[in-house]
């Protein structure tokens, strides 16, 4: 497979790649040559120059992953690459220490007055009555949003003795407790309430402007804004007007509406600490930026879900990790189910019972689709493109959960139903979560799913093993494990097999010839 990189990333990151793929450096494209070059790759890296719209992705025959190495994709129609089945995964937390830490950094400088104080003396100036400052021990810093930076400047501020006072209903009261965060209820408490404002929030429609002359008016004559998140949250011209008024003392911003903001009169204002969006420009954010994504593109290629992938089901949160152990066992199982059933229909029902039940499983029940849907479209799937082609194909999965589980910490059970119900389940075992097939054709089992399988319904007659591996054998297929299953004795039973290459049909032929043996499938489970 190759990869495309278009934006320097860090030499860790290249050489990630380099050991599994041919990469190509082509630094600088134009948007015409990138519709050139990009039919040739099937993964792509950038930063936040290079824009992947829906021609470049339409361009695109052989992509399947897209990295970018930072947290936003405004450059990327994330849409346009979902259509078509293509996985973008971002750097998330990758300047999460950066952005924070220049938070922190930019509201001492407005608050001591710093950048004012060192063009003076570089002026030849020695004015020291005129950058009188405020401390910021014993303030309090209100945060709108508490998340990955957040909680980092949040640390940093209690640090140095500040309160911190958050508006985040996206965290638990407990959580901000066990950080020594005071939870507000709404972002006008932390208006009102705090001495310096900072904002974490990303842009979306609900928070653009968010920050108007109103919300502006809540503030303190003594506060100060802070802003190293994202440019439109505040509403410039009314911020100008609050600043210029003596209505807020200062603001620090990083990011704007437009950049650069040339003519913007934020410029003109003494009471202002303004850089050009540099939350993410350390080398360590930049190096992490760019091996992030790279690790993202690899998983994608290798047929993972990488854990920040933007269009994918990814597990978050609690469990996060759990969960994602049980993917392969979802798409063994409906791989297996397919392949057990004659006229599959087209509702799949999955159960989570046990441990596994506590926890976000959408990724799961893609795994599952995934496995039943490829054998039967004939055509690639992925973690993006499955949950479209299922509904394109009228296909639909109903799921239930319950913490109970009489026999396994966590079982999962497929049920596909049709002119008979079909049923599969596993589970994962040991230390090491080895995948076990504990339920097939109606009968308990336990076996390790193997590559080349054989499921035999026979009745519950005495050398029904022995006359299996004669059968097997004698077309020179050799056994390396098997289960059998049973109802009451005599009556009828199920052998599960694992064997070492692919059962021929001439096999199953010379096989149900045999008496007492009703029905043999041979299956590949990848």
């Amino acid at each position: 497979m190759r990869v495309l990189v278009t934006e320097k990333i860090s030499e860790s990151g290249v050489e990630l790649l380099k050991r599994e793929f041919d990469v190509d450096m082509a630094l600088g494209l134009s948007p015409q040559e990138l519709l050139e070059k990009i039919g040739a790759y099937d993964g792509l890296i950038v930063r936040s120059a290079t824009k992947v719209t829906a021609e470049v992705i339409e361009a695109a025959g052989n992509l399947k992953a897209i990295g970018r190495a930072g947290i936003g994709v405004d450059n990327i129609d994330v849409e346009a690459a979902t259509k078509r089945g293509i996985l973008v995964a971002n750097a998330p937390e990758s300047n999460t220490v950066a952005a924070a830490e220049h938070t922190l950094g930019m509201m001492l400088a407005v608050a001591r007055r710093i950048p004012a104080a060192d063009a003076s003396l570089r002026r030849g100036e020695w004015n020291r009555g005129a950058f009188k400052g405020v401390e910021v021990a014993r303030k309090t810093l209100g945060l709108i949003g508490l998340g990955h930076v957040g909680s980092i400047v949040a640390r940093g501020a209690l640090g140095m003795g500040m309160e911190v006072l958050a508006y985040d209903p996206y965290v638990s009261e407990e959580r901000m407790r066990d950080m020594g965060v005071g939870r507000a209820e709404s972002v006008e408490e932390v208006l009102e309430k705090a001495d310096f404002v900072s904002l974490h929030v990303p842009r979306t429609p609900q928070t653009t402007g968010m920050i108007d002359a109103e919300a502006l008016g809540r503030m303190k004559r003594s506060a100060y804004l802070i802003n190293v998140a994202r440019g439109g949250i505040v509403d410039e011209q009314a911020l100008y007007q609050a600043l210029k008024e003596g209505r807020i003392a200062g603001a620090a911003l990083d990011v704007f509406a437009e950049e650069p903001p040339v003519g913007s009169p934020l410029l003109e204002l003494p009471n202002t600490v303004l850089t050009p969006h540099l939350g993410a420009s350390t080398a360590e954010a930049q190096d992490r930026a760019g091996l992030t994504a790279a690790e993202q593109v690899a998983a994608a290629l290798k047929g993972e879900v990488p854990v920040h992938a933007i269009n994918a089901p990814v597990p978050s949160g609690e469990g996060a990790e759990f969960v994602s152990q049980f993917s392969g066992l979802c798409e063994t199982l409906g791989r297996l189910l397919y392949q057990l059933t004659d006229h599959p229909g087209n509702l799949l029902r999955i159960e989570y019972h046990g441990e596994i039940a506590r926890y976000d499983t959408r990724l799961l029940d893609v795994s599952a689709q995934k496995g039943l849907l490829e054998p039967m479209i004939h055509e690639p799937l992925n973690f993006v493109n499955t949950p479209i082609i299922a509904r394109e194909k009228g296909f639909k999965v109903e799921t239930s959960s319950s913490p109970e589980s009489a026999d396994y910490t966590s079982l999962v059970v497929l049920r596909l139903s049709n002119e008979r119900e079909s049923v599969v389940s596993g589970t994962l075992v040991g230390p090491r979560m080895r995948p076990r097939l504990v339920g097939v054709l109606g009968f308990d089992v336990d076996i390790e799913p193997e590559r080349y399988m054989l499921f035999i319904r026979n009745e519950d007659l005495p050398g029904m093993i022995g006359k299996v591996g004669t059968a097997l054998g004698g077309h020179g297929i050799n056994i390396g494990n098997m289960a059998v299953g049973r109802g009451e004795p005599g009556s009828r039973a199920v052998m599960a097999v694992t064997v070492d290459d692919p059962v021929p049909q001439e096999v199953i032929e010379d096989l149900l010839k045999i008496p007492g043996f009703k029905e043999a499938r041979p299956v590949t489970l990848w």
